[in-house]
């Protein structure tokens, strides 16, 4: 039996979870581009589960008002104080161009746009419920 990582696009896919995830889906593809790979919306209107894909990778989101023993484990950031207990980097082609189409969105610049020392231009902010992201040219794959 093989334990290590399967032969897929993308061996890891953050999940995260959202008050109103059918907003967040809206959003995230509005100002970071992201684009719907599977929505499954819930009987209230809310979204159970999606699938956002960005080039090769992919978040996971949710309501976090499902009361399963996931949704005991993960929060949206309202409901753990405020806190985000993770922070998905984006490789971006342009990270001015991304930068200035999420904060035309409404984003929120926690950390400006900079040039890093390591290399790669980028910048981080928070969605509309408190998420936190971060998007460069930096690419850890580049030689």
């Amino acid at each position: 039996m093989r334990e290590g990582p399967a032969d897929t696009r993308a061996t890891v896919i953050p999940a995260l979870r959202y008050r109103d995830a059918a907003a967040a889906v809206e959003w995230l593809c509005k100002a970071f581009g992201f684009e719907k790979h599977l929505v499954v919306p819930s009987d209230d209107g809310n979204v159970v589960h999606a699938q956002l894909v960005f080039g090769n990778g992919m978040v996971m989101l949710g309501a976090g008002q499902q009361h399963g023993p996931f949704d005991e484990a993960v929060k949206p950031p309202a409901d753990a104080g405020g806190v985000a207990s993770q922070g998905p980097y984006i490789v971006v082609a342009d990270a001015d161009a991304h930068h200035d189409r999420a904060v035309a969105a409404g984003a929120e610049v926690v950390l400006e746009l900079e040039n890093a020392d390591y290399g790669g231009r980028g910048y981080t902010c928070r969605d509309p419920e408190g998420h936190v992201w971060s998007f460069g040219t930096f690419d850890p794959w580049a030689r």
